[in-house]
């Protein structure tokens, strides 16, 4: 995609943020880059969030360039992993470049490594905790583990939620029948959550979602199967997955 070069300087509101983000290869649409963004400003100076899944700094780069304008930090956490899906160290490098390129150094903390490995031994607070990690049931529950250092009401920001069946089966487990998570509300695939006891209400909220779930897995099937345009009578006119 071409367009105008941005100083990074002029990232001080969400368009000028987003300018620098959607040249970056991922999945975060804009409306759900606005979310992160609103859910970053939100913060008080001097707090710091933990994100799980970088790649390429799509993400990272909205987080950071609203953490830059309330005096928060990002830690981004990524294992870059080797292979064709994930891209390894040439990923790592336009990661990267793309957080220098937003004029972000000074505000994203790189961590490289797996999530899960990191975890038992973090020991500092955060405030608000965005997952787009591995998608398997095992990893995302660990994941969620790390709101032990979210500061009690915290914000957590799940992507690919009611759209992958391990995030999804997750959610099920430790936010429906579990007693530490609240459901809030979704924009497309990425969730919102609070560190707070559920209401029986706020329950029934992630079982409407439900429907939605089985749509997107319906919608998968018919895209392996090359049944696009069936699909596409679903309401889903798009070669990639449903995020």
């Amino acid at each position: 995609m071409s367009q105008t070069p941005l100083d990074p300087t002029e990232a001080r509101d969400f368009a000028g943020a987003w300018r620098l983000a959607q040249v970056i290869p991922g999945w975060l649409t804009e409306a759900q880059a606005r979310v992160l963004w609103e859910a970053a400003l939100r913060l008080p100076a001097g707090n710091r969030i933990l994100e799980i899944g970088s790649h390429q700094g799509r993400s990272t780069t909205v987080l950071g360039t609203a953490a830059r304008r309330v005096g928060a930090t990002v830690v981004a956490i990524d294992p870059f992993v080797e292979g064709r899906l994930f891209g390894g160290k040439p990923t790592r490098k336009r990661f990267e470049q793309n957080i220098a390129a937003a004029g972000l150094k000074g505000v994203v903390e790189l961590i490289p490594g797996y999530s899960t490995e990191l975890r038992p031994d973090w020991h500092r607070p955060i405030d608000l905790l965005y997952i787009d990690g591995k998608h398997d049931y095992w990893t995302f529950t660990d994941d969620l583990r790390w709101s032990a250092h979210l500061t009690p009401g915290g914000e957590i920001l799940v992507h690919d939620s009611y759209s992958s069946i391990g995030v999804t089966s997750g959610i099920l487990a430790k936010i429906l029948f579990g007693s530490r998570y609240t459901y809030q509300d979704r924009t497309g695939s990425l969730a919102r959550f609070r560190a707070t006891v559920p209401h029986p209400a706020e329950r029934v909220r992630v079982l409407a979602e439900i429907p939605w779930f089985l749509r997107n897995v319906f919608i998968k099937v018919l895209l392996r199967l090359r049944l696009r345009p069936v699909a596409r009578v679903f309401g889903h006119d798009d070669p990639y997955d449903p995020y």
